[in-house]
């Protein structure tokens, strides 16, 4: 359902030169020991939230997707399903004011990912149900009676 590249340590889609005898800039990276950081260099920090791990099931007679995002509520996600693409998304913003005596203190904060899945035509896409329980969004996608795994059978020879 979706495609998997193969990133180096860093993230870095830069490779290194066979024809040098230089390392490339990712690799220099890697021995000064940046790697050390908590992940500065190679995510995303604007976001706030990173992109939450995701499961895939084929079972018999549909896909499981289990999302892990702790912490939320049922009601801050949004499901969508366009042209055979499923989508999840949450938005959050937070903000808190506190006044004192002679002054004021603001704090924000904003949070947010979506993930997108394009669905095989074996879904039945009038179907989908979600469900979010213990910090696991899980979205089963049934598929169509035509899909379905049958199952075995002996056949008689006449």
């Amino acid at each position: 359902m979706s495609n998997l590249v193969t990133l180096p340590k860093n993230g870095s889609l830069t490779k290194k030169d066979n024809m040098s005898n230089f390392p490339s800039l990712s690799s220099w990276f890697n021995d000064f020991g940046f790697n050390e950081f908590p992940s500065l260099f190679s995510t995303n920090f604007n976001t706030g939230i990173t992109l939450p791990k995701v499961n895939i099931k084929d079972e018999a007679d549909a896909f499981i997707v289990e999302m892990a995002v702790p912490g939320l509520k049922k009601q801050d996600f949004n499901i969508n399903l366009d042209n055979n693409t499923l989508a999840i998304s949450t938005e959050l913003k937070d903000e808190n004011e506190t006044e004192k005596d002679n002054y004021t203190r603001r704090e924000f904060g904003y949070s947010s990912f979506k993930r997108s899945f394009v669905l095989p035509d074996s879904v039945d896409n009038d179907n989908i149900k979600a469900n979010y329980n213990d910090g696991i969004l899980t979205v089963t996608l049934p598929k169509r009676e035509e899909a379905k795994q049958k199952p075995a059978r002996n056949i008689k020879i006449s």
